[in-house]
């Protein structure tokens, strides 16, 4: 049996995904959250499922028309003016370019002192809690005032100062989670400390005249009985073939009940939800048979992706914390790493005889398994993961969630790297164009027809937003994750196709969603504070648009809080697409998405810049 590349397991009755789970401060459940897999984007030539799509021809059919497109506008420019182009736009953006530099060099650099901070946490001489947290937010806030107030007071236009205010957002998500995350392994390493000298003086309480070492012996060979005890039950059920028994090479998880059987009929079929003592056991058994070489490979096969197969996630339904489980694409055609060995096993413990000793030992193993990575290279364990180089590769990456260990490829692809250059180049020039002939000449002014500005501005602004949202989430976002290794590409979901505002906010930017998810929203419910889910959207979307807000206050100078109020106003719309009423009749959700997001960034314009 071999472990396919999306970490699924086709079994009889589909393929089965296992999310690593992970354990909040204020709950002992194991809860899944974020998982990452080899997945492609949507529009990557190298994805296998998107060249089969049958709507495949009208991708190559809008760049033929944007070829013709700014063929038609640089003939007619020069015919105009002697000048395919003018110039003034790219004089006015490439303005104090030196100092742009040198300025976003900077931030990046300072974004460095997070190493210090997650060694001091790995050396015990400060505590995450809470005097940790104190120290993170203080910094966060510095270096993000000390750029917002950089770019504000030098004047620059509204593409330079722009680009440093979002670059700056992103890099305080980028330091805000490898922080967090760090702060949270110390914790969860004091408390498998914790566990582990209570397991400790419960074997010397039980058995007094046996060493430590004695106990560990007595619980190896009892699980080397109960292995014998399961291939003697396999061999059974071999020859047992008139009778219904779990198929060959299924796993036998001794001393965990099964979910009850679906009502379909079918005696191979479990339900999809399990608890998470199940999902970790299973999780752990079938990593172990997809990594041994004796696994016979028909029990279990590589995760298919016709459309046949059925795809489950095994996690929690506790519905206390957000669940979001990503079943991987087809993964990039490049080699990616695989692991070359199966993970740690649990503590020997697990297997002893007396109940209170295996279960103090298996919850011991959980909480050491959170200090440790699912691979695939060498199962990073915490604080091995406290290492400048691994905080620089983690600034390559684009993601805005940290983890001990991502997803990797094994080589870089140079012509992969050329082809994406070339796109973002390519585009760019589109996006110029289109700025310069069709938006600038009709800036709007306060003596001007609003409806009229906006019927001028809503085609070209949604061409620029379509071009811009390429560039970067397909075209820079896959060129650094080839360049760092990173083999999860799946930044964007079909947000096209969305009917409703909360559906696109899921799907159109996938980093800022996924750390949005869990250090916004799954946060502010395990907080002490315990909101509830809903209040926990209320304050997500809040401070997403008072992000959005402030970028608007440094290009335009102004307080005027449009941006503020305007995204607010979807939290009222997605309750109102919830209806069954509305929600059933996608068509019309989708095309009163694509009207407000036509009619939205003409009106934005409007509103900020001629009032």
């Amino acid at each position: 049996m071999s472990r396919p590349a999306g970490g699924g397991f086709e079994t009889s009755t589909g393929t089965l995904y296992v999310s690593k789970p992970y354990r909040s401060r204020s709950s002992k459940k194991l809860r899944a959250l974020i998982t990452f897999a080899p997945r492609t984007s949507a529009f990557d030539i190298n994805n296998a499922s998107s060249t089969t799509n049958e709507f495949r021809g009208f991708f190559s059919l809008f760049w033929v028309s944007i070829f013709i497109f700014a063929v038609q506008t640089y003939v007619r420019s020069f015919e105009a003016s002697g000048m395919p182009l003018s110039l003034d736009f790219a004089a006015m953006f490439s303005r104090d370019a030196i100092t742009l530099a040198w300025s976003d060099a900077l931030l990046v650099l300072s974004t460095g002192i997070c190493v210090p901070f997650a060694i001091a946490l790995k050396n015990n001489w400060i505590q995450y809690y809470w005097t940790g947290i104190v120290i993170q937010h203080f910094v966060q806030a510095s270096i993000l005032a000390s750029a917002i107030t950089w770019a504000f007071n030098r004047q620059w236009p509204w593409v330079q100062s722009g680009f440093l205010t979002l670059h700056s957002l992103v890099m305080i998500m980028k330091m805000h989670s490898y922080m967090t995350v760090n702060g949270q392994m110390q914790s969860t390493r004091h408390a498998a400390d914790t566990l582990l000298a209570q397991l400790k003086d419960l074997v010397a309480k039980l058995y007094p005249a046996d060493s430590w070492e004695s106990a560990i012996e007595l619980s190896q060979s009892r699980r080397l009985e109960q292995e014998k005890r399961e291939e003697a039950a396999l061999a059974m059920s071999k020859t047992n073939s008139g009778t219904s028994t779990p198929q060959e090479g299924t796993p036998i998880l001794e001393g965990i009940p099964l979910p009850p059987l679906e009502a379909s009929g079918n005696p191979n079929a479990l339900s999809t939800f399990v608890d998470p003592n199940t999902a970790t056991a299973l999780r752990r058994r079938l990593v172990s048979m997809a990594n041994s070489p004796s696994s016979n490979g028909s029990a279990m096969k590589p995760a298919s992706s016709s459309p046949s197969s059925t795809s489950s996630a095994v996690h929690d339904t506790g519905d206390s914390t957000p669940k979001t489980t990503y079943s991987p694409s087809e993964p990039p055609p490049a080699e990616f790493l695989m692991a070359s060995q199966p993970p740690p096993p649990p503590h020997p413990l697990v297997h002893h005889p007396n109940a209170e000793i295996a279960t103090l030992a298996g919850e011991y193993s959980d909480v050491l398994s959170e200090l440790r990575s699912s691979g695939p290279k060498d199962y990073t364990q915490w604080p091995e993961n406290v290492t400048w180089k691994n905080f620089a590769v983690y600034q390559l990456i684009p993601s805005l969630v940290y983890e001990l260990e991502y997803p990797r490829t094994t080589k870089i692809r140079p012509l992969y790297v050329f082809e994406k250059t070339v796109a973002t180049f390519g585009t760019f020039a589109v996006l110029y164009t289109v700025t310069d002939r069709f938006i600038l000449p009709y800036t709007p002014t306060p003596d001007q027809s609003f409806l009229r500005s906006l019927l001028d501005l809503a085609l070209p602004f949604m061409m620029a937003y379509l071009l811009l949202f390429y560039i970067i989430f397909e075209c820079i976002c896959n060129g650094f994750a080839e360049l760092s290794y990173f083999a999860d590409r799946q930044f964007y979901e079909d947000w096209w196709n969305s009917t409703s505002w909360d559906e696109f906010s899921r799907k159109w930017n996938k980093p800022v969603h996924a750390f949005l998810l869990r250090h916004v929203y799954a946060a502010t419910i395990q907080s002490s504070a315990r909101l509830s889910r809903t209040s926990a959207m209320l304050a997500t979307f809040a401070l997403s648009a008072a992000a959005h807000e402030l970028v608007m206050v440094v290009v335009t100078r102004k307080i005027r809080m449009y941006l503020f109020a305007l995204q607010l106003i979807q939290i009222p719309l997605i309750l109102l697409s919830r209806l069954p009423a509305i929600k059933k009749n996608t068509l019309i959700g989708n095309v009163v998405f694509w009207l407000g997001l036509y009619a939205g960034f003409p009106l934005l314009c409007v509103a900020y810049v001629a009032y």
